[in-house]
């Protein structure tokens, strides 16, 4: 019986020897160096920096010279994202209905000022995608039209919010499916217009899954958790506590997107991919 305990620790040796080799030569390795290079905290904060500081202006911008039930939708389709109501949702409401200051005060040169300000989410966004792929950056006269039009693409996505949460009427599950869908379509457009076509599109649909999906369902947990938290807010720090709760949720929202598209890169570029997504020895652009 003395020597059981010798006999276990033999065996527990040579299994954490193997076990720390897998994990520092194995896919897990390649995977952790691969997040670590991409600096997934710093991106998700710089994106949700970007959102705040350029995004949400413009959003304000757009609703002020949007008729009525354009900013109704936008006020519904917020509150379906983030699940505010009550206060909160009243503050939203105002905010989005203060067209006549709004639109004296911008005007015409204001809304386009405000639009190329808006790129630099765009930008950043699309460092992130490259970062992912390990791609240099693109020339930038090449690359601003696809800021552009990305925005406008990210606008009429916000907008629609409301009703495809809803399933367009029919139910919750219906809702989740096309959120999850259209989600993932928003993303691996995304990427393929960022990257300029430099990735194809079999190779950016685990990432747009994983980002898309991700992202819905951390939507799906505000729902329960940002009422409580941007009412409490409110009532604490007044009109400014909000803010910081958004910009909180933002910074989460871009986290697991961010997160999704680095995983959903090192999906790709595994064999195993590689062989289902192209079979018959057909294979695509890649880093």
């Amino acid at each position: 019986m003395a020597g059981k305990p010798g006999l276990g620790r033999a065996f527990r040796r040579p299994t954490a020897g193997r076990l720390a080799a897998g994990l520092r030569s194995g896919a897990t390795a390649r995977l952790l160096s691969r997040l670590s290079a991409l600096n997934v905290v710093e991106g998700s904060v710089r994106l949700a920096a970007q959102a705040f500081l350029t995004g949400l202006p413009l959003l304000m911008t757009v609703a002020a010279f949007a008729p009525g039930w354009m900013q109704d939708l936008l006020a519904d389709s917020l509150r379906t994202v983030l699940g505010v109501r009550g206060d909160t949702l009243d503050e939203i409401r105002e905010v989005f209905s203060a067209t006549g200051t709004t639109r004296n005060t911008a005007g015409a040169v204001g809304v386009v000022v405000t639009l190329v300000s808006a790129t630099a989410f765009s930008r950043a966004l699309q460092a992130v995608c490259e970062r992912c792929w390990h791609l240099p950056r693109a020339p930038v006269r090449t690359a601003v039209w696809r800021w552009l039009l990305w925005l406008v693409l990210w606008l009429v996505f916000l907008l629609l919010q409301a009703p495809l949460r809803s399933g367009l009427g029919g139910g919750a599950v219906a809702g989740l499916v096309l959120s999850v869908l259209s989600a993932t379509l928003l993303w691996w457009w995304s990427q393929y217009l960022l990257l300029g076509g430099r990735i194809g599109w079999r190779s950016l649909l685990p990432g747009a899954l994983l980002a898309g999906a991700g992202a819905v369902l951390l939507s799906r947990a505000a729902r329960v958790l940002m009422p409580t938290a941007m009412e409490h807010s409110l009532a604490e720090f007044g009109p400014l506590g909000p803010v910081f709760t958004f910009l909180s949720w933002l910074i989460a929202v871009f986290l697991v997107a961010v997160s999704g598209l680095a995983l959903g890169a090192y999906a790709a570029s595994t064999s195993w991919y590689r062989a289902v997504a192209a079979p018959h020895g057909r294979a695509e652009s890649g880093p």
